[in-house]
């Protein structure tokens, strides 16, 4: 499995398989109900629109690719990045679509239409990971590389200027997911190292390094 998404009503899981397709889980039935098929290599990031209609996928082919669940087929190719893609988000109302790739970029796109409308840039490293705020006005991404001590690691973006609000700083870390809390004070990040990080973004202070289990 190389990237994961589940429905809001809990009932499909859309996962990337490592011969570049995405399976469509039916979680109740525990069966896989539908084979998405057309990225040319490795699916990094997915993410679902709101209804759980529509999949969003990024991969190493340098696309994203939008997908009708329930017809099982591929609406349209999103083509700008110019390297892989690592990272996809959707807006809570389900009408945009944000993607963060190898090539230091955020991209914006309209789900409906597959217009690009913006990019977001100005990050020292590929985009590991993206969210979008619950009211949708924000853009929350990290960068993938091991950060030095100077380096900023978490960026957040105004979704209508596109223009970067705050940066945050991370020692040695190397972030492969993010989410924003609905009061959007806070970010959680989960790390390689097997830690999550919790992040004041008021105080842009890190309050909580907890470590997971491994089994």
């Amino acid at each position: 499995m190389t990237a994961l998404a589940i429905s809001r009503d809990g009932r499909l899981a859309v996962f990337g398989e490592p011969d570049h397709t995405l399976c469509v889980w039916d979680l109740s039935s525990g069966k896989c109900v539908r084979t998405l098929k057309g990225h040319t290599d490795r699916v990094r990031g997915i993410a679902l629109t709101p209804e759980g209609r529509r999949a969003i996928s990024g991969a190493m082919d340098n696309t994203v690719k939008v997908w009708d669940l329930e017809a099982g087929a591929c609406l349209r190719t999103l083509e700008g990045h110019s390297a892989w893609v690592f990272a996809v988000a959707v807006t809570p109302d389900g009408r945009f679509a944000v993607s963060g790739s190898e090539d230091k970029t955020l991209r914006v796109w309209d789900i409906e239409s597959g217009a690009y409308l913006q990019t977001l840039e100005g990050r020292n490293d590929w985009i590991a990971a993206v969210d979008v705020a619950p009211d949708g006005r924000r853009i929350i991404s990290v960068s993938g590389a091991i950060c030095k001590a100077d380096d900023r690691c978490l960026s957040i973006w105004d979704m209508g200027s596109g223009c970067c609000l705050q940066m945050l700083c991370g020692r040695n870390i190397c972030i492969r997911g993010v989410a924003m809390t609905p009061d959007r004070q806070r970010a959680v990040l989960a790390s390689f190292d097997g830690t999550l990080k919790v992040w004041d973004l008021v105080s842009g202070k890190r309050l909580v390094c907890s470590r997971s289990m491994r089994m």
